[in-house]
């Protein structure tokens, strides 16, 4: 119900910083606007599923989960167990094409 919310502030926090090193030359600078399309793109997906399931809604609370007694915790939960680990397989996929990427281009 909530999981998008981790990848949605990285790909946030992502844009702002590629936006801000644009002028630098690094490994992560060069492979960033990678790594932004895949949450953003991940992000809205993720968004459309929770619209399509009806656990995200257009009436206040957004969140279903949030209209019952305890729906905080469970969407903290959710949070925690879903929307980090989702991150963090998606900035480690990233990583690994970038450095073969890298590698490639090392050869040639």
């Amino acid at each position: 119900m909530a999981c998008f919310i981790v990848p949605l502030t990285q790909a946030l926090a992502t844009t702002a910083y590629r936006k801000h090193a644009a002028h630098n030359n690094t490994f992560v600078s060069r492979n960033l606007h990678s790594l932004e399309m895949m949450l953003w793109g991940g992000s809205l997906m993720l968004i459309i599923d929770h619209i399509l399931n009806g656990e995200l809604t257009w009436q206040y609370p957004f969140f279903t989960a949030l209209g019952v007694d305890g729906g905080g915790a469970v969407m903290l939960r959710e949070i925690l167990t879903v929307g980090v680990p989702i991150s963090l397989v998606i900035t480690l996929i990233w990583a690994g094409w970038c450095l073969l990427k890298e590698r490639r281009a090392v050869k040639a």
